[in-house]
């Protein structure tokens, strides 16, 4: 198996698949893989100015839980709605972006299940590489419910996983780009955390994220050791 289709294959933690969170959107790594070392540079950088001090606003911030995760929800930056798999309506502020990109990439991972990550991946993804992106995703979950021996639809398992913090790269109006770091469980109980770049744009009055390089999230992970040098979400519990 290649080391770029295993980071791909790291994303959000199943425990009965003994899987641990490595790059948000997840890349999913196996306790016996080795995690990923660097992130592949020439990704396209909007044209934008890096917010200076830009941090998410903890007034009415709450934490609501998604298949295990806790995933975090403003009154002001959204999501504004949620059903049917999908959270959109955000602000078209710093705040909205950043947290369009934790609610969206994490609903892109296979492990809740094809009437999570469907509905997310072709609504709220963009790009040239969507279609990749789908198709891998719905390759591992079939594959993995079948190993399992789970019912048609049914999500893979909850994540025991967590998004801790984020930094920006650049940001306007139309445009944003920011770096999340995830956190689970690794061999031996050391947790283990990556940092995704994640890419938005606001289309069709909603941010959509922008697919990764070659549909695989992976190519825009990087391993990290702490959350130094970037801000943490709060109020997280």
């Amino acid at each position: 198996m290649g080391h770029a289709i295993r980071i791909r294959r790291r994303l959000l933690a199943v425990p009965l698949l003994g899987l641990a969170l490595g790059a948000v959107a997840y890349g999913l790594w196996e306790p016996d893989d080795d995690p990923p070392r660097t992130r592949t540079e020439g990704v396209a950088q909007p044209a934008a100015s890096r917010p200076t001090e830009v941090v998410l606003e903890e007034s009415g911030l709450r934490w609501s839980d998604h298949f295990g995760m806790e995933l975090p929800i403003s009154p002001v930056h959204g999501p504004r709605s949620l059903g049917a798999g999908l959270a959109g309506g955000f602000a078209r502020t710093p705040s909205g972006a950043l947290l369009a990109a934790v609610h969206i990439v994490v609903r892109t991972a296979p492990q809740w299940g094809p009437k999570v990550f469907e509905s997310t991946i072709s609504q709220q993804v963009i790009g040239p590489e969507r279609d990749v992106l789908l198709a891998s995703t719905r390759d591992f979950y079939e594959r993995k419910r079948a190993e399992m021996g789970l019912a048609e639809d049914a999500p893979l398992g909850p994540g025991y996983a967590a998004i801790e913090a984020y930094r920006w790269h650049s940001y306007s109006p139309d445009v944003a780009s920011l770096d999340l770091v995830s956190a689970g469980p690794g061999r031996h109980g050391v947790t283990v955390r990556a940092a995704t770049r994640v890419q938005l744009h606001w289309a069709d009055g909603d941010w959509r994220v922008l697919a990764p390089p070659g549909g695989d999230w992976g190519n825009t992970a990087a391993a990290v050791t702490s959350t130094n040098g970037y801000t943490l979400l709060p109020g997280r519990r």
